[in-house]
């Protein structure tokens, strides 16, 4: 078994499946991700089921696997499964038959039964718009299963603890380089590791994504928490971490069980995702959001760079406005319970815009309503990658208490590129001085009274940054410009002779 031990080589495995998708009918990333989805999450839920087993049996405790035979992934997708070997030395048709008219009926309706688990619930809501295997042959479909079943959690290096999300990652990236889909539901992990460095989320409360994507923040979320409890975790806190604590919206269909697999993936038994418009209200799937409580302790998110929506949505908010940016800040606002905490991705333009009311009502609201105690001023490209050229910046706040004081910290000269990614080292200093609002080079405080000044433009403008001045005269410049010149005729005369 050859181990993965990087981003890269992880992806190459991911992009070898997805080329075989395409051969086999499944033009773009928006047909072959959701067909990968399902059956990635099969395969990783196999192996986890029987580590868990494995585990029980070792401390004489029974397990029952979610999925039944011969609907386990080692039974009928492993080459070495009995029902996949039985399969392929039946009739042409047998493999498509069982997996169209068998596999995904049952597990679609797992979930239903009135004993059924959180697993099992979930199992079928990632399968619930599978209607059928998408690609063409059998022939390639069995060199999908193959591929996928070499993608094994023991073979990845244990620093590596997104398996799912790694691959997503790398397919949305690719994806918002071609054709700007990706940014509208990527956030590079870095940038979800800073913000929840600083929000700092607990066991015992409940954390909401309004609109998660494929649920980074959620899932580096879990990571963080069991990061902090350690060894010292007990198993009432772990069932807590598990099934009490993640919430998450999501609207794109495709994106909706991304979310569902990366997370149960990552531990969380019970990912509580809501399926539907969270700005309209209007549901596809709310099965798994029932029981979700009405506020939260803490609310992580990166809202859509500049959708627009219509009345529909409006109508829930206070301050009405097309911009889907200033509702959802909105929502994030009253989402939160009093003492709550949030840690916000946006882009410049919601800061600095004042020429709509929406605009500066929705800043007041959320100044009179919450501390304001930081805005973290990204470098330019964070987003570039994932197909989103904008500008951004990290907005923390606690609701309870109106704001007094903004602390900002620049980051924007920063030279962010593929080759140069941001990683979370470049925080260090930030991190350093957040607790006592140091003014630094680097960072200021700005009082409520000024930021009223400015009708509430909220947007980074270092104070101490020097602007480098061109004191030379015209003349000093001519004569910079004849003596370069000089160089170049003498230079030519060498190269004629």
């Amino acid at each position: 078994m050859t181990t993965i031990s990087s981003q890269s080589s992880l992806d190459s495995k991911i992009y070898a499946i997805c080329d075989i998708m395409r051969r086999g009918n499944l033009s773009g990333a928006l047909e072959y991700i959701p067909e990968l989805t399902w059956l990635l999450f099969l395969r990783i839920l196999d192996e986890k089921e029987m580590l868990e087993a494995a585990e029980n049996s070792a401390v004489g405790r029974s397990f029952t696997p979610s999925i039944a035979s011969p609907f386990r992934w080692q039974d009928w997708a492993s080459s070495k499964g009995s029902k996949r070997q039985s399969l392929q030395n039946g009739m042409s048709g047998d493999v498509f038959k069982f997996a169209n008219d068998e596999l995904i009926p049952y597990l679609q309706t797992l979930g239903n039964h009135p004993s059924a688990t959180s697993r099992q619930k979930v199992i079928s809501a990632i399968l619930s718009g599978v209607q059928r295997v998408r690609i063409d042959s059998e022939r390639n479909f069995l060199e999908v299963l193959d591929r996928v079943e070499e993608i094994q959690q023991s073979a990845i290096d244990q620093t590596h603890i997104f398996t799912l999300s790694q691959a997503y990652e790398g397919l949305l990236l690719k994806m918002g380089e071609k054709n700007n889909d990706g940014g509208q539901f990527f956030t590079p992990r870095e940038v979800i590791r800073a913000v929840i460095e600083v929000v700092a989320p607990k066991v015992g409360e409940t954390i909401l994504d309004p609109g998660c994507g494929t649920g980074g923040f959620l899932a580096q979320s879990y990571n963080y928490i069991q990061q902090q409890l350690g060894n010292a975790a007990t198993a009432e806190q772990m069932e807590q971490l598990s099934e009490k604590t993640f919430y998450g919206r999501e609207k794109a269909d495709q994106v909706f069980p991304i979310a569902l697999a990366n997370l149960v993936i990552h531990g969380i038994d019970a990912p509580n995702i809501w399926h539907g418009n969270t700005l309209t209200k209007s549901a596809s799937n709310d099965g798994l959001f029932q029981d979700a409580p009405q506020l939260f302790d803490v609310v992580l998110m990166n809202p859509p760079f500049g959708g627009s929506e219509g009345p529909e949505a409006q109508v829930n908010y206070a301050y009405k406005t097309g911009s889907t940016q200033v509702l959802f800040m909105q929502e994030v606002i009253d989402s939160l319970k009093n003492g709550g905490r949030a840690g916000v991705v946006v882009d410049e333009g919601l800061l600095f815009r004042t020429n709509e009311t929406a605009f500066v009502q929705t800043k007041r609201k959320l100044l009179d309503e919450c501390d304001v105690y930081c805005i973290l001023s990204l470098p330019g490209g964070v987003f570039t990658q994932a197909g989103a050229g904008v500008k951004t910046n990290l907005l923390f706040f606690n609701k309870g208490s109106h704001t007094k004081s903004i602390w900002y910290y620049d980051l924007s000269d920063l030279k962010v590129a593929k080759r140069n990614p941001l990683t979370l080292n470049h925080f260090k200093e930030f991190f350093e001085l957040l607790p006592t609002r140091a003014e630094t080079e680097n960072s200021w405080n700005v009082p409520r009274s000024v930021i009223e000044e400015k009708n509430y433009d909220l947007k980074a403008v270092n104070p101490n940054r020097k602007e480098e001045v061109d004191t030379r005269t015209p003349e000093e410049l001519l004569e910079i410009i004849a003596a370069k010149g000089k160089e170049i005729e003498e230079a030519l005369s060498t190269l004629r002779r």
